[in-house]
């Protein structure tokens, strides 16, 4: 009789959690969606083989999981608003791990891609897909599958998924010099021509419109560091970061909607030292002039003098 009133118990309070959690998010989500919006939010999916470990599974595990989380990440940005999304699914770092363990990344990312290539959600949505990295370190039978989603998206144009698989941003500013390099050596462009946009637009991916700056990025797993990821766009736009202690598979709805409402936090920051800065100028400017027509004032109380005298 005890152990049956501990688990019916145990039912009701994880109900009223789930109750109190839906308010809470649906709350959270109005607020949010009144105030600006992030138009590029960068996502380092972090904590897959963390979590994996902690609940006694392997890493295939927590990658899996992890990519379920994702797909719940892209509707969430359709359901807010957001016009543009870059997924950090694979760094140049993570060639270092296991082949069997690479092996199985990029099996899953395979499979997840060709269900991205006939789903309806992503084209009723006009996803369109780009993958950002070195394409050369991407084995074959993963690049058909980008071939073919690229390819069935290209066209779209209401929401952007950037997805860095083999990617290193210090290699991305490094490639993309040495291609601005050769264009100049071949008098294709002169150095008078560079600009930051002629770099922007000769960074991954080479061969489509250039990646915008970033708005907000975010990072799970605990760690507060970007790990060399869009480094040119993150920096020079001095974007939002918002670090969280879940691991990427544990990332929720309202996760999601605090980073956004931390970018609104940062914005009103943005907007109140402007003013700040443009009153303390106005200011500045006004004690100067009182200041030389004291001394006008003092000049001619001077002359008149001298008349006197």
């Amino acid at each position: 009789m005890f152990l049956e009133y501990h688990v019916i118990g145990e039912l009701m309070i994880n109900r009223i959690i789930k109750f109190l959690y839906q308010g809470y998010e649906k709350i959270l989500f109005q607020e949010v969606s009144k105030g600006p919006l992030p138009a590029h939010i960068a996502i380092i999916m972090d904590g897959n083989r963390r979590f994996a470990s902690k609940i006694g599974k392997n890493s295939y595990f927590g990658h899996s999981k992890g990519a379920r989380v994702t797909e719940n990440l892209i509707r969430w940005s359709w359901e807010i608003g957001i016009k543009q999304l870059t997924i950090y699914a694979f760094s140049a770092q993570n060639f270092k791990r296991s082949p069997k363990e690479i092996n199985d990344i990029f099996d899953l990312m395979s499979r997840k891609f060709d269900r991205m290539s006939e789903d309806e959600e992503i084209h009723e949505n006009r996803v369109k897909v780009k993958i950002i990295g070195d394409k050369n370190r991407i084995p074959p039978f993963l690049q058909r599958s980008i071939d073919r989603l690229e390819t069935n998206t290209h066209n779209y144009d209401q929401f952007n998924l950037n997805i860095a698989i083999a990617y290193g941003g210090r290699q991305d500013i490094v490639q993309a010099t040495q291609e601005i390099a050769t264009k100049i050596k071949n008098k294709d462009l002169s150095v008078d021509q560079v600009t930051e946009m002629t770099i922007s637009e000769h960074l991954y991916p080479a061969d489509d419109a250039a990646v915008p700056n970033v708005d907000l990025i975010i990072r799970t797993g605990g760690d507060e560091r970007i790990s060399n990821f869009l480094p040119w766009q993150t920096n020079g736009n001095e974007c939002a970061a918002y670090f969280c202690a879940p691991y990427w598979p544990e990332f929720k709805k309202i996760d999601f909607l605090r980073s956004i409402r931390v970018y609104q936090a940062r914005k009103i920051e943005v907007r109140k030292n402007n003013a700040l800065r443009t009153a303390q100028l106005l200011a500045s400017i006004g004690n100067k002039r009182s200041f030389n027509a004291k001394s006008n004032q003092t000049d001619l109380s001077i002359s008149d003098c001298h008349k006197n005298y």
